[in-house]
């Protein structure tokens, strides 16, 4: 059997205006309200103590690893069966032509011997096949040892399988079905054993948390009978459990703007004359300019008044552009995180940067499914933000299956952003698409700058031509006035905006 179990993902679903779904809130029935004011009364009447039991929460023992004890379950709940297949395991083919092959040569040399041989082999074949493969009937419990783990952690997963069958199980099979982008690092998420009606079964292992949201809901099960010749596998549906990892909340270093900005005070220099702190030209000075503001070395060498004018600064809009096309996902050899893991890890830093600059940011992605969250500011919006880029679909540690319109969503990106917005494009650069949706953005007033983290190896003469086909259109991207940051893979992000940010100032 494959070591492999298909994925079931564990993102909330997803609104058609990009946001995930939240459940309703749940109706409270009158008997329910009249219920809660029965026993109001009857608190109220022993003088609300009623310490003899205490609460569940009291009652409820400590962790004792000092983490936050997960709910407990209530015993193995019922499962149900997604998908069943009924097949022969073949595992008896070979004995059975043996056994035809004596019963030929004995009839053929008429020996006893071999006829006798045939005869067992045989009966040993009615036994293979006498029996079918069962139907099991599991109930399974699933606990966590957290579902709240950082970028890292490592979760501990107990299955519990209990026979709530009348049959006898001689040979019973479970996989756990983990989440695809969860590696599992220590223990098989699987079990082997015979199980008898009532007993049960119990393995566990360790998964390493990922930025995502993932749910645990379903086991492969391979039942055969007692000989093994025929087997029966199901798909379970089981109670879920899930894991939400939330991507922390660091910045890197000041990201470089341009200067097209927004009407509202900022830390972008801008054109025009004002308050600021960069000095921009002298003007004749008028009644009522404030005395600071006087020039007066030019005061000392000629005798004349003159006003000092600084370079204004405000506040930039900057929508940050994720590529998730499945090109994108490419990986610098066999470890580490692939372009889009990297480019996700830079929109985060890059956003939380350009928020505590005062900025306002938003973000956007060319992905299969809607991925928008307009431009705006405060811990509200980052907390927004967070949600979105550690558990939103679209940004699925895995290669989307999906297909991305490029066309209809760059037209549709143009609408929505604003007319003195600025572009970061997060992509490693795959193809002549990527160049074109930087071009594409430049050309309509909106200033793009690339983060491309680099997928690209030296190492073959395919990977080499690869690494200087990208190369090239970074040089090209450059010559069309696009800011480029190319972002080696052995490079922290800081290092690599301030090697760009040199590159622009000379």
């Amino acid at each position: 059997m494959a070591d492999g179990a298909p994925e079931r993902s564990g993102d909330e679903p997803e609104r058609p205006d990009g946001g995930t779904a939240v459940d309703p809130p749940t109706s409270v029935d009158d008997d329910d309200v009249a219920g809660d004011a029965v026993e109001r009364d009857r608190s109220a009447e022993t003088g609300g103590d009623d310490r003899a039991g205490g609460t569940a929460a009291d009652q409820a023992p400590e962790a004792d690893d000092g983490s936050q004890p997960t709910t407990a379950a209530a015993g193995p709940a019922a499962t149900t069966v997604r998908s069943s297949t009924l097949r022969s395991t073949n595992h008896w083919v070979g004995f059975a032509a043996v056994s035809f092959l004596s019963a030929g040569l004995g009839v053929a040399l008429s020996s006893r011997p071999l006829l006798l041989a045939a005869v067992v082999g045989v009966g040993y074949l009615a036994y293979a096949n006498a029996t079918e493969a069962p139907e099991p009937r599991l109930a399974v419990e699933r606990r966590l040892s957290t579902d709240r783990p950082e970028p890292g952690d490592s979760v501990e997963v107990t299955v519990v399988v209990e026979n709530v069958g009348d049959a006898v199980l001689a040979d019973l099979r479970v996989v756990e079905q983990v989440p695809e982008a969860l590696a599992v690092t220590d223990g098989p998420a699987r079990a082997a054993t015979a199980l008898r009606p009532g007993a049960r079964m119990t393995f566990s292992y360790t998964a390493l948390a990922r930025r995502g949201a993932y749910r645990f809901d379903g086991l492969t099960v391979l039942a055969r009978n007692s000989s093994g010749s025929r087997e029966r596998e199901l798909d379970l549906g089981t109670e879920s459990a899930s894991i939400r990892c939330m991507a922390p909340i660091d910045a890197t270093a000041a990201v470089p703007l341009r200067g097209l900005t927004s009407p509202y005070t900022g830390r972008v220099s801008t054109d025009a004359s004002g308050e600021g702190v960069e000095f921009a030209s002298l003007r004749e000075y008028e009644h009522g300019d404030s005395l600071s503001r006087i020039d007066w070395n030019t005061y000392a060498r000629d005798g004349t008044l003159a006003t000092m004018e600084f370079r204004e600064e405000r506040m930039a809009t900057v929508v940050v552009v994720l590529d998730l096309r499945r090109a994108a996902y490419l990986q610098a050899g066999d470890d580490g995180l692939h372009a889009v893991d990297r480019g996700i890890d830079a929109t985060r830093r890059i956003f939380n940067s350009l928020l505590d600059t005062g900025d306002r940011v938003g973000l956007a992605a060319f992905a299969s499914d809607t991925v928008w969250l307009a431009p705006g500011a405060g811990a509200t919006h980052q907390a927004r933000a967070r949600e979105l880029l550690s558990t939103h679909s679209a940004l699925s540690p895995t290669p989307p299956e999906g297909r991305v319109y490029i066309r209809w969503q760059l037209r549709r990106l143009q609408q929505r952003l604003d007319d003195d917005a600025q572009v970061v494009f997060v992509s490693p650069m795959p193809d002549d698409t990527s160049a074109r949706i930087a071009r594409s953005l430049h050309v309509r007033g909106h200033p793009v700058t690339v983060v491309s983290p680099d997928p690209t190896l030296r190492d073959t003469p395919g990977r080499t031509l690869a690494a200087v086909e990208r190369s090239n259109r970074l040089n090209d991207l450059r010559g069309s006035s696009v800011r480029v940051v190319d972002w080696d893979a052995d490079e922290r992000l800081a290092e690599a905006l301030e090697r760009a940010r040199r590159r622009w100032s000379t």
